[in-house]
């Protein structure tokens, strides 16, 4: 194990592990082995290159060691993260708020020492009052120390970790904590999340209850899963003390969630499983891996005969619009791929110049239908222009642009002039300019994107600069 926190102009402050010979073993060469014993038997598990973030138990290992390993078996070998964000539930101190350990240059097990990125832990504490140190919050908890063994034995180099304990159960200051990470919810990091579910009903009320909590965190809804947590409270189990102690903790990773996000299910058990368990009173365990939906581009390849259908079902519905009918949806004989949840624009032109042109970014509505709203709209409900007529319609000329799913960036230099269209978002402030803009004016990209922060966005010159930038490209024809 390479040391990862080391200093050379002042004495470190390190953390101890507090729970060494407690929750795991004390001696090194043991510990190490147990460690790599319980990967072992998910040595043959699904890795995921795009992992995002771990829901992984926090029990003694002897109960939970066998789950946990299955999530840490989910990173991708050789895999190194900027930085890992650990969230976990406060076992002895209720803080009505977040704790951020930036106290200490490192955390110490008996495998090593692992580096605490204090910069960015004041950062979270200087940007808002809901994050604060407080010690007794991080002094004898658990949750999140008996991570590190597993991360020390799984990775080449464990980079450094972000502690926070998440104890308020305000859903306003949860939205205000996720929020405050959500900018570093990006590829380059992960999160790894510390909770343990049911707490000592029988084993098969915890077999249940579990399930329920479990299906409440795939589904990715946070509000869901509140809504199962509040069920399950009220089910009359006994002894059923919480169905998740690490929930605000859980919640908050929710909230940071998007719909490129995928909750994987890795692994079940309770205390009940291991030998001379007792069923009497158990504690659930589950693992889960939230994994970044790779970016499928093919999906959007259309063939000249696809494009040609849905020319005809944008001209359809103006027709129909101008006849006074509504928008008609076929039911049958629509090509698979104009089945695809995917965002278009409409573009109508008269004579080279433009007539109309509205879009609509979600993936959440079919292809064809998205194309016939959006030709109605451009047509009749674009504020610059006039509605069309029906003695103008021999005369117009229909444009579609099918779009990409929309990626952030952080930088210019991720982004293409031609190649991209840009989406700037600040608060309820929104523009964009299709990639196809570019074709039609001479600027440069930061021109480009200028321009669509004043003229789009309404957020002037230089507002896109602290602004979300979203990228896609688009199928024109």
């Amino acid at each position: 194990m390479m040391n990862t926190c080391s200093g050379q102009d002042r004495e470190l402050s390190v953390r101890p592990a507090t729970q060494a010979g407690r929750f795991y073993e004390s001696d090194a060469q043991v510990l190490g082995a147990e460690v790599d014993s319980l990967l072992n038997l998910h040595r043959g598990d699904k890795q995921y290159g795009e992992l995002a973030a771990l829901i992984v138990p926090h029990a003694g290992y002897y109960f939970s060691g066998s789950v946990a390993a299955a999530a840490y078996r989910a990173i991708a070998d050789g895999k190194q993260y900027k930085r890992i964000f650990m969230l976990g539930p406060s076992h002895h101190a209720w803080l009505n708020g977040a704790s951020v350990n930036n106290a200490f240059d490192c955390y110490e097990t008996p495998l090593g020492r692992v580096k605490v990125d204090r910069e960015v832990a004041t950062a979270l504490i200087e940007a808002d009052s809901i994050f604060a140190y407080r010690p007794e919050a991080h002094d004898r908890e658990h949750c999140l120390e008996v991570q590190l063994p597993f991360l020390q034995r799984r990775m080449k180099e464990v980079p450094p970790i972000v502690p926070i304990i998440v104890s308020t159960n305000d859903y306003t200051k949860l939205q205000r904590i996720a929020r405050a990470l959500k900018p570093y919810f990006t590829p380059e990091n992960l999160f790894v999340v510390s909770s343990d579910f049911s707490h000592y009903p029988s084993y098969e009320d915890a077999c249940e209850v579990d399930t329920k909590t479990g299906k409440g965190i795939e589904s990715g809804d946070v509000e869901a899963f509140i809504s199962v947590l509040d069920e399950n409270s009220r089910s009359g189990k006994r002894n059923l003390a919480t169905s998740a102690c690490g929930e605000l903790a859980i919640a908050t990773l929710m909230l940071m969630m998007d719909k490129d996000c995928e909750v994987k299910h890795l692994m079940y058990r309770n205390s009940g499983d291991v030998e001379d368990g007792d069923h009497s009173k158990v504690v659930g365990y589950h693992a889960f891996a939230v994994v970044r939906k790779e970016k499928n581009d093919a999906s959007f390849i259309l063939t000249d005969e696809e494009k040609h259908a849905l020319k005809e079902i944008a001209l359809t519905s103006i027709k129909d619009s101008l006849a006074g009918k509504c928008i008609f949806h076929p039911l049958t004989s629509i090509p698979s791929h104009l089945l695809l949840k995917c965002g278009a624009f409409v573009s109508l032109h008269k004579n080279g110049r433009l007539r109309g042109c509205i879009g609509h970014f979600g993936e959440d509505t079919p292809l064809h239908e998205i194309v016939a709203e959006m030709a109605r709209a451009a047509a009749f409900e674009d504020p610059r222009f006039m509605p069309v007529t029906a003695d103008e319609l021999p005369d117009i000329d229909i444009e579609i642009s099918v779009l990409t799913p929309m990626r952030r960036i952080k930088s210019l230099d991720e982004f293409e002039l031609h190649r991209h269209g840009i989406y700037i978002r600040k608060g309820y402030h929104s523009g964009t300019f299709l990639p196809q803009v570019a074709d039609e004016v001479n600027w440069t990209k930061e021109e480009f994107v200028g321009h669509c922060s004043q003229d789009k966005a309404g957020l002037g010159w230089d507002g896109w600069r602290d602004a979300e930038l979203y990228v896609y490209e688009a199928i024109v024809f």
